[in-house]
């Protein structure tokens, strides 16, 4: 139990951890994209005041530097207009669009609510205005922390599903856990019962009598065998699905309210598949309980085997109340009920059972609500 819990707090704590890192990173970056941009700031006063100087120089004049100033920005794109707004030149634009006024018309726009402008006047005449926007460079790293947040979200949500399909092994290994001891449990009293069928016999109790309850102990150990194979490797073998298929089904009619009518249909007698016979019968079992539930003491149960010659499909419908469509996938989760009782697990493991053990496919083939429900089962033929 300590080292469970220390697992817990191990992983909270990885958690923890990496979004403190996550989060620095990101907050580092933003102060490294603030500094970038007030730096590219700087750099268009520093060329608002050559351009101001080379143009009030005369003649005579050293503007080398000046000059250097203004041709060495070669990633800020920036537009150079006049006090009444028209446009004089610009600089880093895309060549061949900037050969449309509209396009440049655009960018100014852009520059506008990007960032203030820089005056220029010559002589305190004349103003000039340079607008600009943020450098390609700039603008790419706008979106590092939009991938950063992605990053992050891929790596919690992959940690979510590392833990969850851990959780869900863990309850896998629970389950057939249970399902081992409750067979093992079983064992101890079928003993004694075989033990007591004898005596009976000596005794010379009425046959009949007799006859019943080595039914009744065939069936718990039946049951006992189906527990004690959940999670073990099956090996499966040739069998007649139709005779199988068969026996689970007489086993419930003869236990089962006469207002719920049976109809039994195969294609053929004789259709052989690879399976286990106790396991696909408990699935067999377990769709014709759900069927006698949905009907609530009268209606129609139809159980229908066809085939092909690569596929046989085992069809279980009833009468009953049937279900929505968005409840077809959900009712083979372990726990999904819709039941007042039972623990939700005669879906789940019919569904481990075909696909797991028999690699086929068990599904929600149509429902209705108020008009009944259809299973599928489909196997490959052997």
């Amino acid at each position: 139990m300590n080292l469970q819990h220390n697992a817990h707090l191990f992983k909270r704590f990885a958690i923890l951890i990496s979004l403190f890192i996550v989060s620095l990173i990101l907050w580092n970056t933003y102060i490294f994209f603030q500094q970038f941009k007030k730096e590219q700031r700087i750099k268009m006063e520093i060329l608002g005041i050559a351009q101001k100087e080379l143009a009030n120089a005369d003649l005579n004049s050293d503007i080398t530097l000046q000059d250097k100033i203004i041709t060495t920005n070669k990633n800020i794109p920036l537009i150079l207009v006049d006090a009444q707004g028209n446009i004089e030149s610009f600089q880093n634009l895309d060549s061949k669009k900037s050969r449309d006024p509209r396009y440049i018309k655009k960018q100014l726009e852009e520059m506008k609510s990007e960032n203030k402008p820089i005056e220029i006047s010559y002589k305190g005449k004349n103003k000039q205005f340079i607008y600009y926007r943020n450098s390609d460079l700039l603008n790419r790293l706008t979106y590092y922390p939009l991938a950063l947040m992605l990053i992050l979200f891929l790596f919690l949500s992959v940690i979510y599903l590392f833990y969850s399909s851990n959780k869900a092994s863990e309850t896998n290994k629970l389950w057939t856990g249970m399902a081992k001891e409750t067979a093992h449990q079983i064992g101890t009293p079928l003993s004694s019962l075989l033990g007591w069928i004898a005596i009976l016999k000596m005794e010379k109790v009425n046959d009949s009598y007799i006859s019943e309850i080595e039914k009744d102990v065939a069936r718990l150990n039946t049951i006992a065998n189906r527990f004690s194979k959940i999670g073990s490797k099956l090996e499966l073998k040739q069998g007649n699905i139709v005779q199988v298929t068969k026996l689970a089904f007489n086993y419930l009619e003869s236990r089962t309210s006469k207002q719920i009518r049976f109809s039994f249909i195969a294609s053929k007698e004789q259709i052989s598949v690879q399976l286990n016979t106790e396991l696909f019968g408990w699935v067999i079992e377990n769709l014709l309980k759900n069927a006698i539930d949905a009907m609530q003491r009268e209606g129609l149960l139809t159980v229908q085997i066809e085939n092909t010659t690569k596929k046989v499909k085992i069809m279980v419908s009833d009468t009953g109340k049937g279900m929505s469509k968005k409840l077809f996938k959900r009712i083979f989760n372990p726990g999904f009920t819709t039941k007042k009782r039972g623990w939700g697990l005669g879906l789940s493991l019919s569904k481990r059972i075909i696909e797991d053990y028999h690699k086929g496919k068990i599904v929600v083939q149509k429902s209705e609500i108020g008009k009944g429900t259809t299973f599928e089962i489909s196997l490959d033929i052997a």
